[in-house]
């Protein structure tokens, strides 16, 4: 039947990339052969099959041929019931072809570029009688990934450059990790009311971090965002390298980007605040008394004895947002009125109306 690489690698049939990725990441670190120095013959074989299971089921087309015609018929060879010598090999969607021979990378190979560097101790196989791999890196040697031996790890003790590697320079020669992953996003969604006076927000993370032994494990943090008086939307809050760690990268900042939640009563324009009344016709043109309840919980009331028509547009200075840089300053608030006119008006009321306005 050949082996089962969903069951190498602890996934099922319907396993997406991020599940293989977590589960190479996870296996490959356990079973590399320089982390298993008193069983390395097993370790060696369970770390070509990982890397193997892991090679053939993230690629889409040895995945599909795989997964119709097991590992005999992706490697060539002739699966159970498929016929007779000459019998023709399948491609996905069942078009015949001639026959398709899979024959598997370098463990090594495979485990350098999963974590982002090459052969990182080459060069070093004669030191301190550490060897290669028996054969499975083509005489590269060394230790492939293991965050123990990264160049200012705190496992990479002084003990352990002496015993190893012989000399302290070998140890300067260690690669550091390459690069840093691109920044995790997330939005962050804030009152108006926390945005005009500050506030504290509390957000729990959880991330995989990595051991001085390698093992990759969850862990759960809280990070406290301080709102700023004024701040807008879209404003950016990073948390450097709170992202997931992995070997040979430096873990991705977090990045909270902040959106406005929509205001029952306020509206936001720059620095202002904006906000419609709902009037008659009759108090548009005898007088309105604005009562508005501010975002820090202020009773205001503004008198208007002007008419006011429909573009009409009350100011009241230093009552909108604080200024981002200066949050002393505030913007303006804006009134607008929405006037309710009289559906109809009967003949006595149109007459009346004109004599009150000399028509």
């Amino acid at each position: 039947m050949g082996v089962n690489y969903y069951k190498v690698l602890g996934v099922d049939r319907g396993a997406n990339d991020d599940d293989l990725k977590k589960a190479y990441r996870k296996l490959a670190m356990k079973w590399h052969p320089d982390k298993n120095p008193t069983n390395k013959k097993e370790a060696e074989a369970k770390f070509k099959q990982i890397s193997e299971a892991y090679e053939v089921l993230s690629d889409s087309q040895k995945r599909s041929i795989y997964d119709q015609l097991g590992e005999e018929g992706l490697k060539g060879q002739q699966p159970p019931g498929a016929g007779g010598p000459g019998a023709s090999s399948f491609y996905p969607g069942g078009a015949q072809s001639t026959s398709f021979h899979f024959n598997p990378r370098s463990a090594d190979d495979i485990f350098a570029e999963f974590f982002g560097f090459n052969a990182p101790l080459s060069g070093m196989s004669g030191m301190g009688g550490m060897g290669g791999m028996g054969g499975m890196s083509g005489g590269t040697g060394g230790m492939r990934g293991d965050p123990r031996f990264y160049a200012g790890s705190p496992m990479f003790s002084n003990e352990f450059r002496s015993s190893r590697f012989g000399t302290e320079s070998s140890a300067s020669n260690m690669p550091r990790p390459l690069h840093k992953a691109a920044p995790i996003e997330n939005r962050l969604p804030v009152t108006l009311a926390d945005l005009y006076k500050g506030a504290a927000k509390k957000m729990k993370i959880s991330r995989e971090v990595i051991d001085a032994n390698g093992r990759v494990s969850q862990q759960e943090e809280i990070l406290t965002i301080d709102i700023k008086p004024g701040w807008k939307k879209g404003t950016k809050i990073t948390f450097p390298e709170k992202g997931n760690e992995a070997p040979t990268m430096t873990p991705a900042d977090i990045v909270f980007i902040v959106e406005e939640k929509p205001h029952d009563v306020f509206t936001r324009e720059g620095n202002d605040l904006v906000m419609t009344e709902k009037i008659s016709l009759v108090e548009a043109l005898t007088g309105y008394t604005v009562r508005v309840t501010t975002l820090d919980g202020r009773s205001l009331s503004v008198p208007i004895s002007s008419v006011i028509h429909p573009s009409y547009e009350e100011v009241i200075p230093g009552e909108g947002m604080p200024l981002p840089k200066e949050p002393s300053k505030k913007g303006n608030l804006r009134v607008k009125f929405n006037i309710k006119f009289p559906s109809r008006l009967t003949a006595d009321q149109k007459d009346g109306i004109k004599r009150l306005f000399g028509c």
